[in-house]
């Protein structure tokens, strides 16, 4: 089968998750979200192609909460300080930052609407948008992220990217209402990381399960993704697998779109409301664009730093 590398949603549903968390925002952020849209659906995916830059970026993806015992994990400090405190930085390091990263890019998107910063506005909620996303994945809170531990490789990209390219358009319900202010950021994005974790083994266990009753050639297929024939989970098995999980990979798609419009609209009250009409920085500066091509070319050409999760 063909290498998927276990990028969070994968690109199509980092976009997609984006996309519609836009329509979730009220007329005030409207007015700047709506224009800008295929922005924030196309850098969705930027910090992904940071993990070809930054060695440092992979941990920000994801936490191996099963690193500190069992569910609910009350060993591991919730606070950054006391979680260094008691484990050190490069401990928490290798087994993933991402509820922390989140909150200190919520600081970073508030500032940014604080400081009329338009270029940063956007930037910063396409960013903030993936790490959001890639907590809602339940391998994404597990060490045993691509079933390496279990001879399950492959089911990172199976669940993720396979599940949500097949059925999001044509199978999933992907209107919501409206978002809402997130009075505690830390502890929300905390409950969605332990959600994850307790949905992991699950994950595992029903593919595993399908996998022993349905035989290979049924499991395997050669069928077109995004324009190419490869060989991949057949459409059969993939739809059978999405009914065992009885709609998981449809629930958080949701949730994610639902928590990314929430994280917005939270740091633009908290930032006083400013008025998305009157912003500064509303065209990339020569550096921003150079970034940008540079972020493209390094992922186009460049090799995946850090482990692939």
């Amino acid at each position: 089968m063909a290498c998927l590398h276990a990028n969070g949603w994968g690109f199509y549903a980092h976009r997609l998750i984006n996309y519609q968390a836009v329509f979730l925002l009220p007329p005030e952020m409207m007015v700047l979200y709506k224009p800008n849209i295929n922005f924030l659906a196309e850098h969705a995916v930027d910090a992904d192609k940071r993990r070809y830059i930054v060695e440092a970026e992979a941990s920000r993806h994801y936490i191996d909460l099963d690193r500190y015992g069992n569910f609910p994990f009350d060993s591991l400090p919730k606070v950054w300080d006391s979680a260094v405190a008691k484990f050190g930085e490069d401990t928490l390091t290798a087994h993933g930052i991402v509820p922390w990263h989140v909150q200190a890019m919520m600081s970073r998107l508030t500032k940014a609407f604080a400081d009329r910063n338009q270029q940063q506005i956007l930037k910063l909620s396409a960013d903030i948008g993936h790490y959001i996303s890639d907590a809602h994945v339940p391998l994404h809170a597990c060490s045993n992220y691509n079933g390496q531990q279990t001879n399950q490789q492959g089911i990172h990209a199976f669940w993720e990217s396979r599940i949500p390219e097949l059925l999001a358009e044509t199978e999933f319900d992907l209107w919501l209402g409206t978002s809402a202010y997130i009075d505690k950021p830390g502890t929300f994005i905390w409950n969605i990381v332990l959600q994850s974790a307790a949905a992991a083994d699950t994950v595992l266990q029903m593919e595993a399960s399908l996998s022993n009753k349905i035989s290979p050639d049924q499991k395997f297929a050669f069928e077109e993704r995004l324009g190419k024939i490869s060989r991949q989970y057949s459409s059969y098995f993939s739809r059978q697998y999405n009914n065992a999980l009885q709609g998981m990979v449809e629930r958080r798609l949701r949730q994610s779109m639902f928590a990314v419009a929430s994280y917005w609209y939270t740091a633009w009250v908290n930032a006083g409301k400013p008025n998305l009409q009157n912003l500064n920085n509303t065209e990339p500066t020569a550096t921003e664009t150079a970034d940008y091509e540079a972020l493209n070319k390094a992922w186009q050409s460049g090799k995946m730093l850090g482990r692939e999760h």
